[in-house]
């Protein structure tokens, strides 16, 4: 894997450089946005950690240049700036993923392997589980060979379940992945409701969503 870090404060990116060597990932630090194009015009990343308050501008600009010119590279904006309207600004102009300062290490390097795992399955044209067969791109989905007919949150919360297969997700963190800032005049236990669509979807098919109490959801063939 090969990040492009784009931050000035040396000795934070200094540190995350090194923590990132010692679990295999190759990181090139550039301290302006200067800096990150000129990187940029010469090597492809797997994904970029993005600061905002640059020397020579924002991080922002070079997020909207990178998603006019249709590049997905993922972006992980890392930043001190972390109130809501930052945050929906920065997701708005296509980042993928904000972490705020001060942060865990560990949890940076869970996030930069989830990003780049998401982009390669994002490439995949199909994800199969069984007799699930489902499109990312589009967020489609076939059982038995037969198309199924999804809702806008089915889709999106299917989504959730593969991307993450093989762990479970709480029900806070799905509901937050299907309705994200909107203003929402349901609660977080519609997503049990959701979840009883799907399982009838998959009825008898081998493809089963499985709860662990306290935990949350999973989907993988039944057990």
């Amino acid at each position: 894997m090969r990040i492009l870090m784009v931050e000035d404060t040396v000795d934070l990116a200094e540190g995350v450089i090194a923590h990132l060597a010692r679990s295999g990932v190759v990181c090139d630090l550039a301290a302006t946005l200067e800096d990150a194009r000129d990187f940029r015009a010469v090597q492809r990343y797997d994904a970029v950690v993005l600061d905002i308050n640059l020397p020579d501008g924002s991080g922002l600009a070079l997020l909207r240049d990178m998603r006019a010119g249709a590049d997905r590279t993922p972006v992980l904006m890392l930043t001190a700036l972390s109130s809501i309207d930052d945050r929906v600004s920065a997701l708005d102009l296509g980042a993928d993923d904000y972490l705020g300062k001060p942060f865990d290490q560990r949890e940076l390097e869970a996030r930069l392997r989830a990003l780049v795992r998401r982009e390669a399955e994002r490439k995949e044209a199909h994800i199969t589980i069984g007799a699930l067969v489902y499109a990312p791109k589009d967020r489609s989905a076939q059982l038995n060979g037969r198309q199924l007919d999804l809702t806008r949150r089915e889709a999106a919360l299917l989504d959730m379940l593969i991307r993450h297969r093989g762990h479970y997700l709480s029900k806070t963190r799905l509901y937050d992945s299907l309705y994200g800032f909107e203003d929402a005049d349901v609660g977080v236990n519609a997503i049990e409701l959701y979840i009883a669509r799907l399982r009838k979807k998959f009825a008898g098919s081998g493809v089963a969503i499985q709860t662990q109490r306290s935990v949350g959801y999973r989907i993988d063939l039944d057990e």
